[in-house]
């Protein structure tokens, strides 16, 4: 059985109603055996003192590969016989014919950057023996990605803007004082973050005016529409419209959102289609990429396309995992990017963050209210919601000193953090729980100097 997860919905706009929406892998009936089960089973909760109902049937999206029974068992969904390979220039018909022939295989699709996609049918490490002593640059079989979505647990209630649910659920962001940091910035327009995930629902109100043109890395167009929920639900986080009256408040109340959809309608997306979005919103003007996504099997191509937005001086932040264990996922564990845990309303450690020597900060990441398709609202849990509201602080960073490099722009977030858990850095908060106002205040100072 797949990992369970539950989205809870804030408000049905079209049936004005509270609702429960529930998924999964696998099908609803599934739901009796796990309603009272331990962590990471379903937990029903209480929006204005009414029970939430099932509303939704069959699979939101995936969460992860491994199952809640079989945490630690740590597998790569690798996409059988194919092999990604990249070469320094352009191949040849002849060249692709003859590698073709060689391994059994064909080729499946070009990629940019002089990287092909081909099938094979010998064993995986003579294919990747055979394409090296061809001079490949890189040779590595196929893997897919997922969001980092776990198990939502309880949430209590806070203050302030205008918007409908900011007061009564978004108990976030007054953790991370983020209100205490818009009396000196609410963002600036001229920020991008590109949110490389499943797509935005682009028809959403609280994204009008609110995103840039983004792109579809499935289909080759500029139609990037969520089919999921998961990359509408991380886009609210960072950057719904604020201060509007409706729904719910994001931390970049002006910085705008480039929806690079990677990931399919099921939550998942290969390697090739996430480093293409990685390298298409960073040479189209990305200040900031959020991944929210991972998965335990590093990728050399991933990791070049994350250097390569780095390079160009995107700063890319990444969800450490939700599967409560200490060994690295990637794109978290590369060394450019911001690795992010999950922490509670107490600001314990979520039960399902997993930790280590890479994790940059925590942030929270247990029931985020924010926007989900088709004009509602949802709160989820996981990592994934963790690392957007880094993303956001990110983004006024830069609002206030778009000349930081995005190491300067890691070392602020870093070093005003609020330091929990053991003294100094650490596996499980890394350098402590963000603080919104504080690396707003050393952003003014850097831009003094």
């Amino acid at each position: 059985m797949g990992l369970l997860h539950q989205v809870i919905s804030l408000q049905d706009r079209e049936m004005g109603t509270n609702t429960l929406l529930l998924g999964m892998d696998g099908k609803n009936e599934m739901l009796k055996k796990t309603e009272s089960g331990p962590s990471g089973g379903i937990h029903v909760q209480q929006l204005n003192g009414k029970k939430a109902e099932s509303n939704i049937e069959g699979t939101a999206w995936k969460v992860r590969v491994t199952s809640v029974q079989d945490r630690g068992v740590k597998q790569a969904q690798i996409m059988q016989n194919e092999l990604v390979v990249r070469f320094k220039r352009d191949l040849t018909e002849a060249e692709i014919a003859q590698y073709s022939r060689d391994i059994g295989g064909s080729l499946l699709r070009k990629n940019s950057r002089h990287t092909y996609l081909f099938s094979f049918g010998i064993a995986p490490s003579e294919a990747i023996s055979y394409f090296k002593q061809k001079d490949a640059v890189l040779a590595e079989q196929h893997v897919k990605l997922h969001p980092n979505t776990a198990a939502v647990e309880s949430r209590r209630a806070v203050e302030q803007p205008n918007d409908m649910y900011y007061g009564s659920n978004q108990w976030n962001l007054p953790l991370i004082s983020a209100d205490k940091g818009w009396q000196v910035t609410t963002g600036d327009p001229n920020v991008i973050i590109a949110v490389v995930d499943t797509g935005v629902d682009l028809n959403h109100p609280e994204f009008k005016g609110q995103l840039v043109e983004g792109r579809n890395m499935l289909t080759g167009t500029n139609k990037p529409q969520d089919d999921n929920g998961h990359g509408t639900h991380v886009a609210g986080v960072i950057a719904a419209r604020t201060n509007n009256l409706e729904g719910i408040a994001g931390i970049d109340w002006a910085g705008k959102i480039m929806p690079v959809k990677a990931m399919d309608a099921d939550g998942s997306g290969s390697v090739l289609d996430i480093a293409d979005g990685i390298i298409w919103a960073a040479d189209h003007g990305a200040d900031v990429i959020n991944l929210s996504l991972g998965e335990y099997a590093g990728s050399d191509y991933l990791h070049d396309a994350i250097r390569y937005a780095y390079d160009k001086g995107a700063v890319v932040i990444a969800a450490m995992g939700n599967d409560g264990i200490d060994d690295p996922s990637y794109p978290a564990a590369y060394e450019e990017v911001i690795a992010v845990a999950a922490n509670d309303e107490q600001k314990e450690t979520a039960s399902f963050s997993n930790f280590g020597p890479h994790t940059s900060v925590s942030a929270p990441g247990v029931a985020i209210p924010s926007t989900y398709p088709n004009n509602r609202y949802a709160a989820l849990s996981g990592t994934s919601m963790a690392s957007p509201h880094v993303a956001g602080v990110a983004a006024l960073i830069r609002s206030i000193n778009p000349a930081l490099s995005p190491a300067e722009v890691r070392s602020i977030i870093q070093n005003t953090a609020d330091d929990l858990g053991p003294e100094g850095h650490d596996e499980y908060y890394g350098y402590g729980q963000i603080n919104v106002a504080n690396a707003i205040k050393a952003a003014v100072d850097s831009k003094a100097k």
